[in-house]
């Protein structure tokens, strides 16, 4: 259970309505400018619809109360519409987890996915099955759903968001059938095949170890010991290196950075000289594109 506190006794009552409610806290936006239809509420109903498909479902047997909740966003934005009620459209998946006795949030996921090929009638339900394809839409959905609650799973437990990964790659084996881009290999290094492919390939899993120390050792300890967090983060950075050797500029590395890069440079802003520039060299090594942002590091 993805827990801050000690348990404390609550009514029965209260019990029931917690058990009820699902792992998510998805807010969905649906930007409809390229749109080429004089009907935009289809887009209102569509924000609607994927965020009930998000929020109302239980994707695990965890039960998470309201404040547990994993904060996400989903922005939609579509490309153009083929035909009538199909869509071309690009996401911005993110989402972000608490930091314990503090007000900060820390982005866990940031990931763009450009493949989103859809159908969607207005006030159509969203049927989904763990275990039949039934739809693009839906499967997209419920990928991103397992992968948000994996991702922060692991940032609690090392490795705790396994059965979750695992669900998302049998999403991704399952949509193969279909003619659809994203789901396979050949198509792209940055979709949603050779995310799940990273997330369960066991030459990356310093990075997934990575997101437990990060989180839970060193953001949830900050305030009490900042010095020492650092260096736990620097041992992180020193991981992804090393499975950046192996695997070079993997789409899961990639992804960690695209969430952590603004938040490493400010935490390595300050501290120990020697513990800077280390850092400093390590995220020019494996993050050369925002080098720049990491300057702010050393003074430069």
């Amino acid at each position: 259970m993805r827990k801050f506190f000690p348990a404390i006794s609550i009514l029965f009552i209260m019990s029931l309505q917690v058990m009820g409610q699902g792992e998510l806290n998805c807010r969905v936006s649906v930007n409809d400018e390229r749109a080429q239809t004089s009907d935009r509420q289809v887009f209102r109903d569509m924000e609607q619809a994927f965020a009930r498909f998000m929020n109302d479902r239980k994707w695990t047997n965890d039960i998470y109360s309201q404040e547990e909740r994993i904060d996400c966003n989903l922005a939609v934005t579509i490309e153009s519409m083929p035909a009538v009620g199909f869509y071309n459209a690009t996401v911005q998946i993110q989402s972000s987890r608490p930091v314990f006795n503090t007000s900060y949030t820390s982005l866990v996921l940031n990931f763009a996915d450009r493949d989103w090929q859809f159908e969607y009638v207005e006030s159509t339900p969203l049927e989904y099955g763990d275990n039949v394809y039934l739809s693009n839409l839906t499967s997209m959905l419920a990928f991103y759903a397992y992968v948000i609650i994996g991702l922060d799973k692991d940032t609690f437990s090392e490795y705790g968001g396994e059965d979750q990964f695992k669900k998302a790659l049998d999403i991704v084996n399952l949509a193969q059938q279909s003619d659809r881009s994203g789901w396979q290999a050949f198509q792209s290094n940055r979709n949603r095949y050779w995310l799940s492919e990273n997330l369960t390939n066991q030459d990356l899993r310093p990075i997934r170890q990575g997101l437990y120390t990060y989180h839970r050792l060193a953001m949830d300890q900050f305030e009490n010991n900042p010095d020492q967090s650092r260096t736990l983060i620097l041992d992180v950075l020193k991981a992804i290196q090393g499975a950046n050797r192996n695997i070079p500029n993997s789409i899961l590395k990639i992804s960690f950075f695209d969430a952590k890069k603004n938040e490493i440079a400010k935490i390595f802003e300050k501290g120990n000289p020697a513990v800077k520039k280390e850092a400093y060299n390590i995220l020019a090594d494996i993050d050369p594109s925002n080098t720049e942002k990491y300057k702010t590091i050393i003074g430069n």
